[in-house]
């Protein structure tokens, strides 16, 4: 089992048909969690009647047995999230699970249907929450729908401890004497003398090491916009020596320790909202203009043969939607079809894959953030 990360798709790669996808929502408590165990058989029914237009009942019980373990492991099955997604294809088996809920679906086709998990990972409105104080840190990621904290790797300190060791004095004479998180002490503040000197010059290096770590490790990988949650005499300092150029200019005003992930999370949506809306008022007039000049579509059939040549720079997918179909990857035309049929994907899931390959920038959406009715709008680079 897997949390669902940005690299997924690199778990998936090889697969050969059949390739079955199965999601479903999933529960983190009792007694709700006790009915996912019986949507997910059910799911696999569904897969295996697909299965049974075009393959043996050999081949099915050997595609299905992963499966069927899988649905009799009572220990998974009371440590689920809200969301289940698992991938098969002779020779691999992968379970992801997230933490946001996914609809129920399935699909057996000649490639992975990954758009629900590119619609948590790559959706326009995703950001990430930086949470930090003089002593720890904490990273988050999430959307209109909330926040999800993040397990920082080993190799980026946690702490202000972890990041000087050492270097920093006794205890009784340092920072930690100074209003740690949950402190009701009072912190020192410039002005104080040379104490609060020496706090401000170990505060700003553990700053720096965390900068740093979090650009390398998090903010370039993702290309996120990230917001700063903190104090704001840590807001001024951070945002002095910060050399990340994902973060946002302003932050949320804050002890991040000392409010509920609830607040958290609608404190950073209220702030990070306007940029959402403004970024995708911004996609949608590049496509109408590129539209305007010949250089966008919304035409399935023509955004396809633009992707095989690479000219696709950005591809709004609507979230919804889906066009069922094959993609051929060697000419670029498409062949709708009916998602009952075993072969048959979503092609819009198959034109992400390809614009993605090429370089492009994939955005997907809701209904009422696409600039047209098709479920696709595609600005070309030339």
């Amino acid at each position: 089992m897997n949390l669902l990360t940005r690299d997924f798709n690199t778990k998936l790669t090889g697969a050969q048909p059949p390739c079955l996808s199965l999601y479903q929502p999933t529960h983190r408590h009792y007694p709700e969690n006790q009915r996912d165990p019986i949507l997910f058989r059910n799911l696999v029914k569904e897969l295996e009647q697909s299965l049974q237009e075009k393959y043996s009942a050999t081949e099915i019980a050997a595609l299905l047995k992963p499966y069927k373990a899988l649905v009799s492991d009572a220990e998974f099955w009371n440590h689920t999230f809200d969301g289940l997604a698992v991938f098969s294809a002779p020779g691999l088996f992968q379970v992801f699970q997230t933490k946001r809920p996914l609809a129920a679906l399935t699909v057996v086709a000649d490639s992975f249907h990954t758009k629900p998990l590119k619609r948590l990972l790559q959706g326009v409105g995703r950001y990430q929450v930086l949470g930090v104080s003089r002593h720890s840190i904490r990273l988050f990621e999430g959307d209109r729908d909330g926040l999800d904290e993040i397990d920082i790797i080993p190799g980026i300190p946690h702490t202000i401890t972890e990041a000087l060791g050492k270097e920093l004095p006794e205890p009784h004479s340092t920072v930690s004497s100074y209003g740690g998180i949950g402190s009701q002490s009072t912190p020192m503040h410039h002005g104080q003398g040379g104490k609060s000197d020496e706090i401000d010059s170990y505060t700003e290096r553990f700053f720096r090491v965390i900068d740093h770590g979090i650009l390398e490790h998090y903010s370039r990988p993702s290309g996120l916009p990230l917001i700063l949650a903190a104090l704001s005499e840590h807001q001024a300092m951070f945002h002095r020596i910060s050399q990340n150029p994902y973060l946002a200019a302003e932050g949320i005003t804050l002890n991040p320790e000392s409010v509920s992930m609830e607040e958290l999370s609608d404190r950073a949506w209220g702030h990070f909202e306007p940029q959402y809306a403004a970024r995708l008022k911004a996609a949608g007039d590049e496509y109408q203009q590129a539209h305007s000049k010949g250089l966008g579509s919304d035409n399935l059939a023509e955004v396809a043969k633009a992707a095989l040549a690479g000219r696709v720079a950005t591809l709004l997918i609507e979230s919804e939607k889906q066009i069922p179909g094959r993609l051929d990857l060697v000419t670029g035309k498409i062949k709708l079809g009916d998602l009952s049929d075993p072969r048959v994907d979503d092609t819009l899931d198959d034109l992400s894959d390809l614009v993605a390959e090429k370089g492009g920038e994939i955005l997907v959406v809701a209904s009422e953030g696409m600039p047209s009715k098709t479920g696709l709008a595609a600005t070309y680079r030339f």
